[in-house]
């Protein structure tokens, strides 16, 4: 066998028997480029909460077609976002009702509807004593203002779905079925780091700057005082507002 011969026959032994890893890394094995195979870990090994959070949709015609498409992918990251609403409301709960127990008169209290953690009552006992809604609430001897919070499945990176209850207020922001017009409460106005808390305390300074005051005589025209006419209130309270945008307050007003 001539020389040439021989090293025909020993580079076909070379590739022939050419290691799994050096296959891979040169794009023909199965798992193709390091970037592809760092791309199936990672598929494998799931995301982090905060990959999760970066990829859960942001409006309900996003999360739709992420049904659609995403398949048992989307399963997952829904199941993670449920993760990051648990415990962000039970920190948050935690965090209240400790305030609740160590304040003899807190501004307000929290409870859970059907010991339900995505919907509670909230129930605001303290605003400007000086307001006109403050002298209502002490003449009918109502004690506090009761309010019902509902978290969608991408809280907190979507906002709580917020009304009034009882008492009926007329003016302060409050719209048919209890709905309240407030920027913070909608998607554009909403960011995650807002709080339980601050929302309510922003709802406290709302309603007394709005004016409200407490409805003595039935409305004139009898309409249905519920969840449903307060959520088709809020929807139409968006579309307007998304056209015309939003007026913002001198600071100096709160």
């Amino acid at each position: 066998m001539t020389s040439r011969s021989k090293e025909k026959v020993a580079a076909a032994f070379r590739k022939l028997f050419r290691s799994p890893e050096k296959l891979d890394n040169d794009g023909a094995g199965p798992s193709g480029s390091p970037a592809r195979r760092g791309l199936l870990r990672r598929h494998r090994d799931g995301v982090s909460p905060a990959e999760a959070a970066a990829s859960l949709p942001s409006s309900p015609g996003a999360t739709s077609l992420v049904k659609k498409k995403g398949g048992a992918g989307a399963g997952e990251v829904r199941e993670r976002a449920a993760a990051v609403r648990t415990r962000r409301l039970m920190k948050e709960l935690k965090e209240i009702q400790r305030l609740q127990e160590n304040r003899p008169d807190p501004i307000f209290t929290v409870e859970l509807v059907n010991d339900n953690l995505f919907e509670w009552h909230v129930r605001l006992h303290q605003i400007d004593p000086e307001s006109e809604l403050a002298g209502d609430l002490r003449e009918l001897h109502i004690p506090n203002i009761l309010l019902h919070l509902i978290f969608p499945e991408n809280f907190p990176f979507a906002p709580p779905f917020m009304r009034v209850i009882e008492p009926r207020i007329e003016k302060g922001f409050v719209m048919e079925g209890g709905a309240i017009c407030m920027e913070l409460l909608t998607p554009r106005g909403w960011a995650s780091a807002y709080t339980v808390e601050a929302v309510v305390m922003q709802f406290a300074a709302s309603v007394v700057k709005g004016q409200g005051r407490v409805a003595r005589a039935p409305p004139r025209h009898s309409r249905e005082f519920s969840r449903r006419r307060a959520e088709e209130a809020f929807r139409s309270l968006v579309k307007t507002h998304d056209k015309y945008g939003w007026v913002t307050p001198a600071l100096s007003d709160g």
